[in-house]
C-alpha cells in the first residue's frame, strides 16, 4: 500500500525539500549571502553585478549539496576562486568558509523565528511506512538536522539521522556521491538494494542511483520532473502522499 516495490524493507528520506518546507528557508539564505559576496566581488574587481538565481542556480549548485560544497560548486560556475579559510572564519569572511557560515547563521536565524513547517503529505506518508514496519532514517547534507528534526516533531518518526555533522566526523563524501546514504542504510542494518532514497535534489537522486539502491523516488517540488528522471529517479511524484493513492490502486 505504500507505491513500493516488494523488496524494500527500508526508507532513507531526505529533509529539506521532503519531509520539512525548509528547503525555501535554505534557498533564501543562500541568496542573500550570495548576493552579499557578490557585489562586493563586483565593487572590488569592476566586473558587472550578476545576482544570484534562486532558480537555476539554487537547484544546479546548491540543493543537496554540503553546505562548503554549494560555495565552491556556484563560485566555480562563476568562475570565481576564494581561499578556503577555516572553520572559525566570520560569517561574511571572503572565504569558502566565511560565505558557508553566514549562510548558516541566515538559517538558523529563520528556523528560531519562523519555525520549520512539514509537508502533510510526507508525515502521513512517514506515518503510514512506519505502521508497515519499514526502518526509517532521514539523510541530509544540512548541519543543523537535529534541530530541524526536533523543531518540526519528527523525531518520534525516524530511528536513524545522517547529517552533515556525520559525514564530516565520518569523512562522508557529500552528494552526489553516495556515501551519506550507505551509511544510513548501514545503520538501520539493511543493503542498499533493499533501501529506498527519496530526494527533492538532483544531486540526491543521483547520489541514490550511484550507491545501487532498490529504487529512487524524486520529488518535485520545483518542476523539475524531467531532470529528476535524468538524474537517476524510478519514479517521481509531487507530494509522498501520491505513492499511498497509487499503492491502493495497485
Amino acid at each position: 500500500m505504500l507505491g513500493l516495490p516488494a523488496h524494500v524493507t527500508a526508507c532513507l528520506f531526505d529533509l529539506d525539500g521532503v519531509l520539512t518546507q525548509t528547503a525555501r528557508v535554505h534557498n533564501a539564505a543562500w541568496t542573500e549571502t550570495f548576493d552579499d559576496f557578490l557585489r562586493r566581488h563586483a565593487d572590488t574587481t569592476g566586473e558587472p553585478y550578476r545576482p544570484f538565481d534562486p532558480g537555476p542556480d539554487y537547484h544546479r549548485y546548491v540543493d543537496g549539496r554540503p553546505r562548503l560544497d554549494g560555495v565552491r560548486t556556484f563560485l566555480a560556475s562563476r568562475g570565481i576562486s576564494v581561499p578556503e579559510g577555516t572553520p572559525d572564519d566570520p560569517p561574511g569572511a571572503q572565504t569558502v568558509h566565511g560565505i558557508g557560515n553566514q549562510k548558516n547563521a541566515l538559517v538558523l536565524e529563520r528556523i528560531r523565528s519562523i519555525g520549520v513547517d512539514v509537508y502533510p503529505g510526507s508525515v502521513t506518508y512517514l506515518k503510514a511506512v512506519a505502521a508497515a514496519g519499514l526502518r526509517r532514517a532521514v539523510v541530509t547534507a544540512s548541519a543543523n538536522g537535529r534541530e530541524v528534526i526536533a523543531a518540526a516533531g519528527l523525531e518520534p518518526l525516524l530511528e536513524a539521522r545522517v547529517d552533515g555533522l556525520t559525514a564530516r566526523a565520518e569523512g562522508l563524501r557529500g552528494k552526489p556521491q553516495p556515501d551519506t546514504f550507505l551509511a544510513g542504510a548501514k545503520m538501520l542494518g539493511v543493503e542498499p538494494k533493499q533501501a529506498v532514497v527519496f530526494e527533492d535534489a538532483l544531486a540526491g537522486v543521483e547520489a541514490g542511483r550511484a550507491g545501487g539502491f532498490g529504487y529512487v523516488v524524486g520529488v518535485d517540488r520545483a518542476g523539475q520532473a524531467d531532470e529528476l528522471l535524468a538524474h537517476g529517479a524510478d519514479v517521481v511524484v509531487t507530494d509522498l502522499a501520491e505513492l499511498l493513492d497509487a499503492g491502493r490502486s495497485a
